[in-house]
């Protein structure tokens, strides 16, 4: 991950609640772009590093998640972890949290409680779904489902709702800066990981990504094929790098890029071609494409 040379969030304090990935990634976003971020998070039970679900079931995520994070432990549903809970409020410029909205009620942590007590302190607040919803049970693949990309019975190969979520979040924290800088006080911004995700589903919904679609497996320059010795990931698809890949296969460079006999010439010139092959064919006629290991 590349740190923003501008460091736009440079001396503002973020403390976050949130547990998991959407909020520690938020927060490590912020760090990035000059944030002092603290992340709180509850005591870890005897023989655990850390309270947060993430450190036992991937402990090199956590650890990822976590460098350069200040880290602090306290029970919020006691006096003392409240009174901890106070004292950073007081120097904090944007508290982040995951809670349901009925979860903060009880912590006292609702916006209009947060805003009488703290007027400069704004509230990113990440849930599963907006408004009404927010109180669903749902996680990354539900949100996925609903948005219309699960379209197989494989797994998604990342977490695109939770950390689509996340950089929504840390796009919200420039938001309420902004806004305090204009009014003086602090905001709250809701960030639902469905709505990240229903983001990310625009192109399907669009057509783009669709079968029928240009970068959905309709234009022969747009595809993952066979070679001799691995696969190979083909973007060729301005028309000047199609012409490129059509010459190389044999075929005219204004062949026709959705006929089955088109895709057909490339997929037999390609399954002829080794992985080093087609790296120095991509240098040298500045063709998009990347071979990728088998499997």
């Amino acid at each position: 991950m590349t740190a923003s040379p501008l460091r736009p969030l440079l001396h503002t304090r973020i403390l976050s609640l949130a547990l998991n990935l959407p909020g520690p990634a938020a927060l490590l976003r912020c760090r990035d772009l000059g944030a002092q971020c603290t992340k709180l998070e509850p005591p870890p039970a005897s023989g655990h590093t850390s309270a947060d679900p993430m450190a036992t079931y991937c402990p090199p995520a956590y650890a990822a998640l976590h460098e350069g994070i200040e880290v602090v432990h306290a029970h919020l549903k006691t006096e003392a972890g409240q009174a901890v809970l106070a004292e950073q409020l007081e120097r904090t410029d944007v508290l982040m949290t995951s809670f349901r909205p009925s979860a903060l009620l009880k912590l006292g942590l609702q916006w209009d409680a947060l805003h009488a007590r703290y007027p400069r302190l704004s509230l990113v607040r990440i849930v599963g779904a907006p408004g009404e919803r927010a109180e669903e049970p749902g996680h990354d693949l539900t949100y996925l489902a609903e948005a219309g990309l699960v379209t197989h019975n494989t797994l998604p190969s990342t977490l695109y709702a939770d950390m689509g979520g996340a950089l929504l979040a840390s796009e919200a924290v420039l938001q309420v800066q902004l806004a305090r800088a204009a009014s003086g006080t602090g905001a709250c911004v809701e960030v639902a990981l469905s709505d990240a995700a229903a983001w990310l589903a625009h192109p399907r919904h669009w057509g783009l990504t669709a079968p029928d679609g240009e970068v959905g497996g309709a234009h022969a320059g747009y595809q993952v094929y066979e070679c001799a010795d691995t696969r190979v990931a083909v973007a060729a698809l301005e028309p000047h790098f199609t012409a490129r890949l059509f010459l190389a296969a044999g075929l005219p460079a204004d062949a026709d890029p959705r006929a089955p006999s088109t895709r057909n010439g490339i997929a037999a010139y390609l399954r002829t071609q080794s992985a080093d092959d087609l790296n120095m064919l991509a240098h040298t006629q500045d063709i998009p494409l990347h071979t990728l290991p088998r499997g």
